[in-house]
């Protein structure tokens, strides 16, 4: 089983989306005091520009809050990656992993174990929050590909799970899905703010779990950092249990 990641049942994961080190800095120094806050994602780009160490090196001299790597997607390459992955997470200090298992069971299982066997949470994804994903709206993924995503996460012990907050009826199957499965799943929603999904409407399609809202240009493109970044919080907290 997957320890736990956050210290309170709802709140807010600024995606850390902006382009410089300075950026960065600066968005941890003007959030990470706000009560709600529980974490941090960190993305591709930035990563892929300064590199897992020195980020979480930065990070850690702002905040002791938990950091979630989304490499964009992890898990769609063989499974003899998934121990090398979950390496270079543990040794830079990454607290978490999101993982989206489209290139199968094999894949999926791997990454899972490997996060788990370095103590780090794994995250698992499966549908995502832009049109033309699934089949049926004309995409490449089959309909029920994510369903069997989730499962399979669930089945091996995973508690956290991203699923599309701008898809209400989504996360309500999902929601009765993994309940079935896991005693208490923990959900992580992009697609807030820009992409049409808000918070409210998102956390109590969810039930009585515990859910997290992932927002980027919602709150680093803000006029007022802080300001956006307290009213969000306001909003996810009044789903606390």
């Amino acid at each position: 089983m997957t320890g736990i990641l956050f210290g309170r049942t709802t709140g807010v994961v600024p995606a850390c989306d902006v382009v410089s080190l300075e950026a960065f800095k600066r968005l941890l120094d003007e959030t990470s005091s706000v009560e709600g806050i529980v974490g941090y994602k960190l993305g591709c780009i930035l990563t892929l520009t300064y590199g897992l160490p020195a980020l979480v090196a930065a990070a850690k001299e702002i905040t002791d809050l938990p950091l979630i790597y989304d490499h964009q997607k992890a898990a769609t390459d063989i499974p003899d990656v998934a121990k090398g992955f979950a390496e270079v997470c543990a040794r830079a200090g990454i607290g978490a992993a999101i993982i989206f298992p489209q290139a199968g069971p094999e894949t999926g299982a791997a990454f899972a174990a490997a996060l788990l066997e370095r103590n780090l949470v794994p995250i698992v994804g499966g549908e995502m929050t832009h049109p033309k994903y699934l089949a049926k709206e004309g995409g490449f993924i089959r309909d029920e590909a994510p369903r069997e995503m989730y499962e399979l996460g669930a089945e091996l012990g995973v508690t956290h799970f991203v699923i599309p907050g701008n898809r209400p009826e989504s996360i309500e199957r999902y929601s009765r899905t993994l309940s079935g499965i896991v005693a208490s799943p923990k959900f992580l929603m992009p697609g807030i703010g820009r992409q049409g999904g808000d918070v409210s409407s998102a956390f109590r399609a969810a039930g009585p779990n515990s859910c997290y809202a992932i927002i980027g240009s919602g709150i680093y493109r803000a006029a007022d950092v802080r300001k956006a970044t307290e009213r969000l919080c306001s909003e996810a907290l009044e789903f606390e249990r």
